[in-house]
């Protein structure tokens, strides 16, 4: 791998910003109503780096939502966004171009108003209320991002909005929500208990609900992100961006294909929460039960009926990451492009971690959020720093006498191991009458340092286990 120099891992996209509006469609506009890009015949999806045809399924009509929305849709959407959410940065990197092999950029919406992507569609999809609707107010349900998307879009239009989080939610967001000027109300343990509190919520009082990816306004304003991307990077050869329910996917590709229908749209998943993998193998939306994630932002047990539609249609593949990729691409984040972006943002970087050498570029990489949790952030990083061979956790036994641990601790000073952490543990029934146990928090330089050391170890007579 190539020398990386010090200081931010970022350089600016050539190119720089075309004329707003996008760039012209290959072959003109599209018919009214229709597709602004030919719908391919197939488009294999894989749950993993490498490309696996799609199981058998029935060939894909034009579906009914994809007809209903345009680049037209969406290019209305970024002139009533002029002034409202900002047209963010996009940064090179280095370190992910020597890597792929090809220029990489970050599309930072982690740098948009409110921390995310979500201010976008939630701002269209409020501007579109009627009047009426807007004097019934709108309510929403959200543990983070889109919670303060549609806070923020309502303070502006004068709507008032009433928000309902999980009650464990991360307390800077609960205060940045209301902040922004809704009502927030904590409701449930989970974010489905949360949702129906909501939708219960709409139909007793008669407030607007806005889905925070299924509609159709959402989409459109969500799709803002990839005229931006055309605009910015015009050579771009392969977008990458994270997928929850849809919304965002579905937007940037619909934007993507109509103006350069060879661009590449590959989503990307976290492996404990992908819903789209087996509704693309059936053909329809299909629901599962997400496990624990990091990527909250993206832990999504069904996709939405109208973005499935889009993405079925439009995006190319959708991939997964691990809990490993996923903390290693946020630490990358961080420490090379001086980025504070989210697991769920981070997650097209974990894919080019996850697979280099198969996407082709230019790439632009989707970063959609960055409101992490502080101490979420400590709790990632560590992780991150074990899952890069930064960090590592052992235990073993030594003979309980004076000097043991310095002669221990002399092992580790000989392979440049840098102790942070030592617990001693003499009252265990496992232990021998005279053995105690220690455990040793070490940083460490990498896989190979990790292997040095415990090498050492073992080498100096020590039965080494690896936390």
């Amino acid at each position: 791998m190539s020398h990386v120099p010090h200081g931010p891992d970022r350089f600016p996209a050539p190119g720089g910003s075309s004329a707003p509006g996008g760039l012209p469609a290959p072959g003109g506009p599209a018919a009214p109503g229709r597709p602004s890009a030919p719908l391919p015949a197939s488009r294999p999806t894989t749950s993993g780096p490498a490309e696996a045809p799609r199981p058998a399924e029935a060939p894909r009509p034009a579906p009914a939502d994809l007809a209903a929305l345009t680049v037209d849709d969406i290019r209305e959407a970024q002139k009533l966004l002029s002034g409202v959410s900002r047209t963010t940065a996009m940064e090179g990197s280095r370190y992910l171009s020597a890597l792929v092999g090809a220029p990489v950029h970050l599309k930072c919406e982690n740098l948009q108003r409110t921390g995310s992507f979500k201010i976008r569609g939630a701002y269209v999809r409020i501007a579109g209320l009627s009047a009426q609707e807007r004097a019934a107010g709108v309510v929403a349900a959200s543990a983070g991002n889109h919670a303060q998307g549609v806070a923020l879009a309502a303070s502006l239009l004068g709507v008032a909005s009433t928000v309902f989080m999980p009650a464990g939610a991360p307390l800077p967001k609960v205060a940045a929500t209301r902040e922004y000027g809704a009502e927030v109300r904590l409701h449930g343990q989970v974010v489905d208990e949360t949702l129906a509190a909501a939708q219960e919520y709409a139909r007793q009082t008669g407030a607007v609900f806005i889905h925070p990816f299924d509609h159709r306004d959402i989409i459109a304003g969500q799709g803002t992100v990839g005229l931006e991307i055309l605009e910015q990077c015009p050579e771009v050869r392969t977008v990458v961006v994270g997928v929850g329910g849809g919304g965002l996917a579905a937007g940037v590709a619909l934007a993507v294909k109509a103006l350069r229908p060879d661009v590449r749209v590959v989503g990307v998943q976290a492996a404990a929460a992908a819903c789209y993998p087996p509704s693309l193998a059936a053909g329809r939306p299909v629901a599962i039960e997400p496990l624990t994630t990091m990527a909250d932002g993206i832990k999504v047990g069904r996709p939405g009926e109208v973005p499935f539609g889009i993405v079925h249609a439009l995006v190319d593949e959708v991939r997964t990451v691990t809990e490993d990729e996923l903390s290693s691409a946020l630490l990358l984040c961080l420490e090379r492009a001086k980025l504070v972006v989210e697991p769920a943002g981070a997650s097209p970087v974990a894919a080019l971690l996850s697979a280099p050498g198969s996407f082709q570029g230019p790439v632009v990489a989707v970063l959609s959020g960055g409101n992490v949790d502080p101490l979420l952030m400590q709790r990632i990083l560590r992780h991150g720093m074990a899952a890069a061979g930064r960090y590592l956790s052992l235990r073993l036994r030594l003979t309980d006498r004076p000097g043991a641990l310095a002669t221990l601790l002399g092992v580790l000073t000989v392979v440049d191991a840098n102790v942070l952490d030592v617990g001693h543990v003499r009252t265990d029934p496992r232990l021998g009458l005279t053995e105690a146990e220690v455990e040793l928090h070490l940083e460490t330089k990498g896989p190979e340092h990790c292997a040095e050391v415990c090498a050492a170890l073992r080498e100096a007579g020590y039965d080494v286990v690896v936390a």
